[in-house]
């Protein structure tokens, strides 16, 4: 089954914009959510990517149900993220996290902070930490 993207808003598409290079604000203006279709995985653990990635690294708390926990972020992208954490996560868990996306980064002359929410859809153990993927499925930007 093929992976269809489509952006939340374009204002994600201007924060994914600034993070890829492009400054691009008339075409950012007038976006509009179109899909965009990649080809399926043709091998069993394959991984299909709706979303370009980013690596940034950003410390975060992740909240699941009433506990908290401290991780760092090691990409971010429009659908997801991946965290790495000393703890095991479910997949299935849902959590909630703001992000601070450093104006630095942006280009922005304030850094821009971004509630979510989501869920984890996996979770693997590389070296001596844990790494958890997330999906993205709801977001706030917080009024600064």
């Amino acid at each position: 089954m093929p992976c269809v993207e489509v952006e939340k808003s374009s204002r994600v598409v201007y924060v994914i914009s600034l993070l890829s290079g492009q400054r691009h604000m008339k075409a950012l203006k007038q976006v509009s959510p179109r899909p965009t279709r990649h080809t399926a995985p043709t091998a069993p653990m394959q991984e299909v990517r709706c979303a370009v990635r980013f690596p940034l690294t950003l410390p975060v708390t992740l909240s699941a149900g009433k506990d908290d926990f401290a991780a760092r972020t090691l990409n971010v992208s429009a659908s997801g993220v991946l965290f790495e954490l000393n703890r095991h996560l479910t997949a299935g868990l849902s959590i909630r996290f703001s992000l601070r996306m450093p104006g630095t980064v942006l280009g922005t002359p304030r850094d821009v902070l971004v509630h979510c929410a989501g869920r984890v859809v996996r979770c693997s153990i590389s070296h001596t930490q844990y790494l958890a993927a997330a999906t993205i499925d709801e977001y706030q930007f917080a009024e600064q």
